[in-house]
């Protein structure tokens, strides 16, 4: 990785990492795509779009993947890029159940 890469790959990690360290609302997502695999988001408002923070996806064959600021990409997949649109994207909202 060159000396660019390396400083957007750190700023990348830093807007992610400030604004789930920041947040004060977040909001959960869930999707089901059309080859089984379960997919939960975790939002947070920036800039007037909700901004994923946090994902996961359940395969269809039970493999777990996770993204985030600590791990933004493996060779399965990547943390999204796009802000969600609950009105647009085909995404429910749902709620974690407190311990």
């Amino acid at each position: 990785m060159d000396d660019d890469a390396r400083r957007a790959w750190s700023q990348t990690v830093a807007y992610f990492r400030s604004l789930d360290e920041h947040a004060t609302r977040r909001h959960h997502f869930r999707h089901t795509d059309e080859d089984g695999n379960h997919w939960y988001f975790e939002a947070v408002p920036d800039r007037d779009e909700l901004v994923v923070i946090k994902q996961a996806a359940v395969t269809g064959s039970g493999r777990l993947l996770r993204y985030s600021w600590q791990h933004l990409e493996d060779a399965h997949g990547f943390l999204t890029d796009q802000p969600l649109d609950p009105a647009e994207d085909p995404v429910e909202g749902w709620r974690r159940r407190s311990p």
